[in-house]
């Protein structure tokens, strides 16, 4: 526990100038924060990513591909606490960094929008109009450009719906049923034996 410090002044009353009282000093250093800064800084300045545990954990995330889960940390660096609604994940805008394959932006986005942890709230055109998006962890921020009814049908939590893939014991393949007869099939016994035929010896008869 922190133990406040208290800055104590005079004061003077203005009807007896001979009069001095003692009083608090208003600002007074209370806070935990304000210790662990005079100590030194937890992290590093500037803002951050805030994404919770449930979205890390939910089945709709963990089955993402490694390409979508990069992308949603790009989503999530857009978000500045007033604009859940107006991110754009074009090629033009990601290439500065990193991203260099339109496809893998396209198939990656897809995987998101599917898993419900994105929502698009303005659909994009030619030549130059971007698609909006917004992420579902956190609400819907009230923005100008929207699509109608983008705000009755988004949703927060989307992607809690997604339930967790069970693993099938089924080979991909099927099952096969275990084969009785040898690999090269069924095979007729020869007739001749494997030494030839056994030739008749004929022996003369000791009478005549």
């Amino acid at each position: 526990m922190v133990t406040p410090i208290i800055c104590w002044r005079w004061l003077r009353l203005r009807r007896n100038c001979s009069v001095t009282v003692w009083k608090p000093w208003p600002k007074a250093r209370t806070t935990m924060a304000r210790a662990k800064r005079r100590k030194g800084a937890a992290r590093d300045p500037g803002g951050f990513v805030a994404v919770p545990w449930v979205v890390l954990d939910s089945a709709a995330y963990q089955g993402l591909s490694h390409p979508a889960k990069s992308l949603l940390l790009e989503f999530a660096r857009q978000y500045h606490g007033d604009d859940n609604g107006r991110m754009v994940v074009t090629l033009a805008h990601l290439q500065p960094r990193g991203w260099t394959s339109n496809d893998t932006i396209s198939r990656a986005k897809k995987e998101l929008l599917d898993a419900g942890l994105i929502f698009e709230t303005c659909k994009g055109g030619r030549p130059n109009k971007a698609s909006w998006y917004a992420c579902t962890w956190w609400a819907l921020d009230k923005l100008d450009g929207y699509d109608a009814g983008v705000t009755a049908v988004f949703r927060r939590g989307a992607y809690l719906d997604r339930k967790p893939q069970t693993r099938s014991l089924i080979p991909c393949g099927g099952t096969t049923k275990a084969s009785i007869a040898p690999s090269d099939g069924m095979g007729m016994p020869p007739s001749i034996p494997l030494g030839g035929a056994i030739q008749p010896k004929f022996v003369a008869s000791p009478t005549p």
